[in-house]
């Protein structure tokens, strides 16, 4: 079945053109050119991916990143101004699972597309035996990716879950923020180990009663970051 994109950006030369491509490559590809058709379009159907700009009219793609995550896990990749690192960052915080630089080579967003939908795929087809991870109150179903702590089930953006997914089946073993960028990701972000932090502290303010004193995801100083089992 083919994957199906949401292209958000106000700029319709580039919405063309990524449109183009992707439909080259035998993606079905949706487009809005605000924030609030944006938003609309995601309540109403359903998506593989979205590219999200985040200079957008009516509401920027911040606030259409947050309101998403209120009822979808759908991946996002936000738009970002070239060498705005502010934006990249606040593009995490408010839930996206990845970034992309204006201007840029579309391969790259190809790239990108094809590295999340890899690990997702990836995902789908894990064994059944090794589907239910259990330690204590916390329980990971990795086929169909939920979370329950104390029963209760934690929304995880796709990012979030790959992370502690990894951490999860490796219990006790530090993994550097590269390495993590590397695996969780599928490619280097040079210099942008920020990334992973930004994914760590959202993800334990999800799952830990308290974040600074940590159950679960750990901090190994000048090291990395491991689950402890």
């Amino acid at each position: 079945m083919a994957k199906k994109v949401l292209v958000v950006d106000d700029e319709k030369l580039i919405v063309k053109g990524i449109r183009f491509s992707l439909l080259q490559d035998g993606m079905e590809v949706d487009v809005a050119y605000d924030g609030e058709e944006a938003l609309e379009k995601v309540k109403s159907g359903s998506y593989d991916i979205i590219l999200l700009d985040v200079m957008l009219p009516k509401m920027d793609g911040f606030e259409v990143c947050q309101s998403i995550r209120e009822f979808s896990t759908v991946p996002i990749i936000m738009l970002t101004a070239k060498g705005d690192d502010m934006d990249k960052i606040l593009g995490l915080d408010y839930g996206a699972d990845d970034y992309i630089t204006k201007p840029f080579n579309i391969l790259e967003v190809k790239a990108r597309i094809k590295a999340i939908m890899r690990r997702s795929a990836s995902s789908e087809k894990k064994e059944q035996a090794t589907d239910v991870v259990e330690n204590g109150n916390l329980r990971l179903e990795r086929e169909s990716r939920r979370l329950f702590i104390s029963g209760e089930e934690i929304r995880l953006t796709a990012k979030e879950f790959d992370l502690l997914e990894l951490l999860v089946t490796n219990p006790n073993k530090v993994f550097s923020r590269e390495n993590l960028l590397e695996i969780v990701w599928g490619y280097e972000y040079p210099g942008d180990v920020r990334t992973v932090d930004v994914h760590v502290r959202r993800l334990r303010e999800k799952i830990e009663t308290n974040p600074r004193e940590p159950r679960y995801v750990h901090t190994k100083w000048g090291m990395g970051y491991y689950y402890k089992g």
